[in-house]
């Protein structure tokens, strides 16, 4: 196997990873001040409530986001792990 293909699949590794890291960081900061309230009052909390509707659409929208790079992240380095398998495996066969 040419030792330009493993290369590539690791920058691409690597590519797919600092994605992924960068939205589990949007996400923390987004709900770092994230308050649990149950507001039972419709004018006093109507400004906390709409803050409150806003943070929870930007976590729901960025959701299936960090779920597919997610896989993707996994599936490659499956991926790469099989390629090194596979290759000791017939290093260690022949």
């Amino acid at each position: 196997m040419p030792t330009t293909v493993p290369f590539a699949l690791w920058i691409a590794e690597a590519a797919i990873l600092v994605c992924f890291l960068a939205l589990l960081a949007y996400r923390a900061q987004i709900t770092r001040y994230e308050d649990d309230q149950l507001f039972l009052s419709d004018e006093s909390g109507q400004h906390a409530r709409a803050q409150q509707t806003a943070l929870v659409h930007k976590v729901d929208r960025i959701g299936p986001l960090v779920r597919i790079v997610g896989g993707a992240t996994a599936v490659m380095t499956a991926f790469i792990v099989g390629i090194y398998v596979w290759d000791a495996a017939k290093t260690l066969l022949q």
